[in-house]
């Protein structure tokens, strides 16, 4: 089967939505198919508008020729995926396939408009994208004539409501490159770690206050936040902070904490958490529909309401004085988490797309 995914821009900095992808990208081509995955220079119209002058085309050629749309700065593909970059995602650029799968709202609109020849359609959907475009305009792209795939119940219910049907598949987790390498007993109990994000839906505000109210009673805190983009600009000086930190690094980072903090006030589905539990971290995390599907309250985490950063403290403060419970939910957490494999993710879309 040849499967065609179409992203919503390059690749080249870690985004768990495209993560996603390529790993399905990996296992689909593992299984013997042919996986090739867009990447376009432009999205929206406005932006392709702009194509009718020289110097858009000029920088497209030069990241064309330098690769520079790939994610092999942070994430390792199967040399057989076949990667393309394209100035726009019109049908004119796309290649005939067996299934196309839209990764993205703006993705759904183009290949809403792709001809036979280039695949029966479907539509991965990762989350409610509100934060990218009207409201309106999302649910707009769910009713397209395309097979839905839901990675969340919370999605599945939501896509129901506008009265169409979805295939639910779980995300998968790399237990190759996360793993355990220090016993959660052995670690300092008042270290922490937290992705550090600029969408304001991932609630890193809210993370930062408790951590605040966390060092103002635990002097010695040991905060390690770690992100795509430049710290803030008023991070305290007892927070350590890692940029793009790589694979290797970032499973340190794990290892190293007693507590991983994911305040997040919405999710798709929670992949730092869910790695965090994998290396033996107790997560205290906001009780949003997304973290449900990994994570229960009192079973194999802590878990707060959203937008609330006093109550996030008190559950840091809590793991921390509390070394029994703190490793039972780790413990747990880790057991819990195993199942969530990407050999039965991708078991499950190659049957979906095999669907006619």
């Amino acid at each position: 089967m040849k499967v065609h995914f179409v992203l919503p821009t390059e690749g080249t900095v870690p985004v768990g939505g495209y993560k996603v992808v390529y790993e399905y990208a990996n296992g689909l081509v593992a299984r013997g198919h042919e996986v090739t995955i867009t990447h376009p220079f432009c999205l929206l119209p406005s932006q392709v508008r702009e194509m009718k002058r020289l110097r858009p085309w000029l920088t497209f050629a030069k990241r064309w020729a330098l690769r520079r749309f790939t994610p092999e700065a942070w994430f390792k593909l199967d040399p057989a995926v076949k990667l393309r970059f394209v100035p726009w995602l019109h049908r004119w650029f796309m290649p005939a396939a067996d299934v196309v799968v839209a990764t993205a709202w703006e993705t759904a609109e183009w290949v809403a408009t792709y001809e036979p020849r280039q695949g029966r359609r479907f539509y991965l959907i990762q989350h409610f994208e509100d934060w990218s475009g009207d409201r309106d305009q999302v649910l707009r792209t769910w009713r397209l004539p395309m097979h839905k795939i839901v990675i969340s119940r919370w999605l599945e219910a939501m896509v129901a409501e506008q009265g169409e049907t979805s295939s639910y598949i779980t995300n998968g987790l790399d237990f190759k490159a996360f793993g355990m390498d220090v016993p959660p007993q052995d670690r300092d109990p008042h270290s922490v770690a937290m992705l550090y994000h600029q969408a304001a839906w991932k609630g890193s505000r809210y993370g930062l206050e408790a951590l605040k109210q966390v060092q103002a009673q635990c002097p010695d805190l040991k905060a390690t936040l770690f992100g795509v983009c430049a710290p803030p600009a008023d991070l305290p000086p007892w927070v350590t902070y890692h940029q793009l930190p790589s694979q290797h690094l970032l499973r340190e980072i794990y290892n190293r904490a007693a507590i991983f903090l994911a305040p997040s006030l919405t999710e798709g589905w929670g992949l730092p958490p869910a790695e965090a539990m994998i290396c033996g971290a107790a997560v205290v995390l906001t009780d949003v529909d997304g973290h449900r599907e990994f994570a229960q309250a009192n079973v194999n985490a802590w878990m707060c309401p959203a937008a609330d950063a006093s109550a996030l403290a008190q559950g840091v403060l809590t793991l921390m004085s509390d070394p029994v419970q703190r490793l039972r939910l780790a413990q747990a957490g880790r057991e819990s988490i195993q199942r969530f494999t990407w050999s039965s993710a991708c078991e499950a879309m190659e049957e979906t797309l095999n669907k006619k």
